[in-house]
């Protein structure tokens, strides 16, 4: 639930708080639910759609991990529970934007367990290993659900062999099935419905010199074959291996091998394009990460300079960069792999972005000043637990140490580039910089907005509360929007949404509900 901060001193910006929903594929399971379609029917064009009263009507969900609501998708008890705890806080206008209800998830990892002849495809059972099959997923957007059964038909046509975890056998582990809606040579009306999925096979070996890798390559050009290009179906983007040996939970390894198809995966958001490989993190629900974007940006000034924590490849930052001509942007991430999706996303920036833009590999608490200063405005988006310890107690305590920044000879940045601290060093071998625009970094200035961006109700709860107890901010806006749903972990970010009982609303789930009937209805044969 993003939330935008300001400081007392600071009237006009607000800090608003973005709710997220979470329904994150992540928390894999299994268990004997119901069984596959029959072949070679991928999806059936007659798939029934949830009805006026936002029920998610899904064959699945007594069983699946996935999703914790049922009924009324459109407004769950935290909407009422985060307008009133707002209220108490003084902000009196929380609204959320409540965006698709089905067939929005466009990132999906799932685990592949069972046996060749049977493969189970899906989400963990709720606390077990017990892996739960979902072709007929109510969140996948339809072209996710079609993959996973042409998956499961390569499966059982090539004698793969689905990965047993307690005897550590077996070829194929898990699949992650990411959806691309980006496509300039169709109308963008067009452009969800016609989505490709880049297919990723997580495959039990150290790397492509196993002796099992003919079958992985057997497996990627069957699926090539029946859903790529020159297929009728047409909508495999590309196909890549995972090696993966360990034995603990850890989904992916670190060797990945691109495999067929197109090498580059991009999306549109937030008014750029933004590359993403499949070791980055990416939003499953991309359509209402795009409107988050979009109104984030309203709470930026132009030409500000910016900080994004927890950065992840960039998106936030260098859509700012973008849309609000910022003076510079400085993303800051802890995990390495999202540095090559940030370069990419850099050289597709549109020509009149004229901003210092830098990407450091870094963890966000360690020296959090660090990071702060110089910067007008900072956009955090922690995973759920929340803000580290010491960025949060950074913030809580901003205006003393602006003080002891302004009253030290040099910028806190200055120091810290003459310091032998390893993790600074790291941070510096391991940064792009792009543009030499002069910035506010020797200063001594700090921010003057926060904008917090949470997948997390309670942990957002807490931060908030400990942020606006320093008297140092105040709370000034809040919405919440609909990003991913359902997930038992994620209760308090559930599809919301106010004046759902008018006659607006009725109108909208019904072009709801047939816009999900077109985009279902596709043969595959």
């Amino acid at each position: 639930m993003p939330l935008f901060l300001l400081p007392n001193r600071l009237l006009p910006l607000p800090s608003s708080p973005l709710t997220t929903c979470h329904a994150s594929p992540a928390a894999l399971r299994s268990s004997p639910s119901s069984p596959p379609p029959t072949l070679p029917i991928l999806l059936n064009s007659t798939t029934s759609v949830p009805s006026l009263s936002c029920a998610l009507q899904c064959p699945h969900f007594q069983s699946c991990s996935g999703c914790s609501h049922e009924l009324n998708l459109h407004r769950p008890i935290i909407v009422d529970e985060a307008d009133h705890f707002f209220k108490t806080l003084g902000v009196s206008d929380f609204d959320f934007e409540s965006c698709r209800l089905w067939g929005w998830r466009s990132r999906a990892k799932l685990a592949v367990r069972g046996s060749s002849m049977k493969p189970l495809i899906g989400l963990y059972e709720e606390g077990t290993h017990n892996v739960v099959d979902i072709p007929h997923c109510k969140a996948h957007h339809p072209n996710i659900n079609a993959a996973v059964e042409l998956l499961r038909q390569g499966i059982t046509k090539l004698n793969i062999e689905p990965f047993d975890e307690d005897e550590g056998t077996g070829e194929l582990r898990y699949v992650q099935m990411a959806l691309t809606t980006y496509n300039t040579s169709i109308p963008a009306s067009e452009r969800y419905k016609n989505g490709k999925v880049q297919v990723s096979l997580v495959w039990n070996s150290r790397n492509e010199n196993s002796h099992n890798f003919e079958k992985l390559n057997a497996l990627a050009n069957f699926l090539w074959r029946n859903g790529g290009p020159r297929s009728d179906l047409r909508f495999i983007h590309s196909v890549w291996a995972n090696f993966q040996t360990s034995t603990n939970n850890i989904i992916f390894g670190n060797r990945w091998r691109h495999l067929l198809g197109e090498s580059g995966f991009w999306e549109h958001v937030g008014g750029i394009d933004m590359s993403l490989a499949p070791s980055s993190f990416g939003q499953a629900n991309t359509r209402a990460f795009d409107i988050l974007l979009r109104k984030l940006q309203k709470y930026v000034p132009y030409g500000a300079s910016v900080t994004d924590l927890y950065a992840g490849a960039g998106a936030i930052g260098l859509s700012l960069a973008a849309t609000r001509k910022c003076r510079s942007v400085k993303c800051v991430e802890v995990n390495k792999e999202s540095k090559l999706s940030f370069e990419k996303t850099v050289e597709r920036l549109p020509n009149h972005v004229d901003s210092s833009i830098s990407w450091h590999h870094a963890d966000a608490s360690d020296e959090p000043l660090s990071w702060l200063m110089g910067s007008e405005v900072v956009v955090v988006d922690p995973p759920r637990k929340g803000l580290d310890a010491s960025l949060l107690d950074a913030l809580r305590n901003i205006s003393s140490l602006e003080r002891k920044a302004k009253s030290s000879p040099e910028s806190s940045d200055s120091k810290v580039k003459d310091e032998k601290r390893p993790w600074v060093l790291r941070s510096l071998k391991d940064s792009v910089q792009i543009g030499s625009k002069p910035t506010l970094e020797d200063s001594g200035s700090l921010p003057q907005t926060l904008i917090y961006i949470s997948c997390g109700w309670e942990s957002f709860k807490e931060d908030c509360m400990t942020l606006l107890s320093s008297k140092k901010w105040r709370l000034q806006k809040a919405h919440g929007f609909q990003l991913l749903s359902w997930h038992p972990k994620h209760r308090s970010f559930s599809c919301v949404q106010e004046g759902a009982s008018s006659k607006s609303q009725e109108k909208e789930i019904r072009e709801e509900e047939e816009t999900l009937r077109k985009e279902t209805s596709i043969n595959l044969t």
